[in-house]
C-alpha cells in the first residue's frame, strides 16, 4: 500500500527550516517532503553525494558537508544556513548513526562515544545554535528525531539507546524552556524505518547472534502490533503535522511513528 502524503504546497509557506543529515534516508525524504509544502530547506550532512540532484530538484535551498560531531562545523553551517535562508522558524534534529551492535563489555569507547555524541550531543548543538534565530519570530517548532528505543531497554545497543532516552530528557527540558517563547519542542520516535540502515543493523545482529538476515527481520517485525516497518514518510508525515499550524498547541510531546512497539527484547 502507498504512503499518503499531506499535499498542500501552502502548508508551511515562506517557513526557513533547518534538517540535520539532510542527505540521506529520513532527513532526505523530509527535505522534499518539507520543499513541497512551500518551505525553504537548509541541510548538511557527512557527504554531498545526494545533495546536487536535491538541489536541483528544489528540495534544497542550501546544502553544507559538515560533521555533526564538530560543533566548530556546526556554528560556520548554521552561519551559512541562516545567511541564505534570512533567518530559522523550524529545527529538525535528525543526525544520528545506529552504533555498535555489542554487549556493553565488548563495546569499545570510542564507539560509545562517537553514538553518544552524534545522537545526543548534535541535537543540543544545532538546538544551541538555532534558538536565538527561532526568538526573533513569533514562536517556531522544534522536532528532535528519537526512536522507540527510547522507551524500552535494546539489548547489543546501549549507546544508541541511551542516547535516545537522553534526547526525551532534552526535548521536555526545552519545551520547558522555551514554551515562553512560543516555541513548540516535540520528539518523534519512529520503529524500524524500511531502508539501507535497519537493514545494515540487521546484518550487524545477525553477525553477532550466529543467526540468518531473515530470522532476526522476522523478530523486528514481531515486536510491533502492526508487524510492519515504517516508511520514512510516515515519519515526514508526523514532523510536517508537527510544524504546522495543525500542530500549534502541541508541545513537550513523545509520539511514536512504529507501529506501536510491544518490546525490544527480540528473542
Amino acid at each position: 500500500m502507498g504512503q499518503v502524503m499531506l499535499k498542500t504546497s501552502e502548508l508551511l509557506k515562506d517557513k526557513r527550516v533547518v534538517i540535520s543529515a539532510g542527505g540521506n534516508g529520513i532527513g532526505a525524504a523530509m527535505a522534499k517532503m518539507f520543499s513541497q509544502a512551500g518551505a525553504r530547506v537548509a541541510s548538511f550532512d557527512i557527504d554531498d553525494k545526494n545533495f546536487a540532484e536535491m538541489s536541483e530538484k528544489g528540495h534544497l535551498a542550501y546544502a553544507q558537508i559538515a560533521d555533526a560531531s564538530d560543533f566548530a562545523q556546526m556554528e560556520m553551517f548554521f552561519e551559512n544556513a541562516v545567511e541564505h535562508l534570512g533567518g530559522i522558524d523550524i529545527l529538525i534534529n535528525n543526525a544520528g548513526v545506529a552504533g555498535p551492535n555489542a554487549k556493553v563489555e565488548d563495546i569499545n569507547p570510542k564507539d560509545w562515544d562517537r553514538t553518544i555524541i552524534i545522537d545526543l550531543n548534535n541535537a543540543f548543538y544545532c538546538s544551541k545554535l538555532a534558538i536565538p534565530y527561532i526568538k526573533i519570530n513569533d514562536g517556531g517548532s522544534i522536532i528532535n528525531i528519537a526512536s522507540s528505543a527510547s522507551f524500552f531497554g535494546f539489548p547489543l545497543r546501549s549507546p544508541y539507546t541511551a542516547a535516545k532516552w537522553g534526547l526525551i530528557g532534552l526535548t521536555k527540558t526545552m519545551a520547558m524552556e522555551l514554551g515562553k517563547d512560543q516555541i513548540r519542542v516535540n520528539a518523534i520516535c519512529p520503529g524500524s524505518v524500511a531502508g539501507p540502515r535497519i537493514d545494515g543493523v540487521m546484518e550487524r545482529d545477525a553477525q553477532a547472534r550466529n543467526m540468518s538476515f531473515e530470522d532476526v527481520k522476522e523478530s523486528y517485525t514481531k515486536q510491533v502490533s502492526l508487524k510492519t516497518f515504517v516508511e520514512k514518510e510516515d515519519v515526514g508525515n508526523m514532523a510536517l503535522f508537527l510544524a504546522s499550524k495543525f500542530g500549534s498547541k502541541i508541545s513537550g510531546q513523545v509520539l511514536g511513528v512504529d507501529g506501536h512497539t510491544e518490546t525490544l527484547t527480540q528473542f
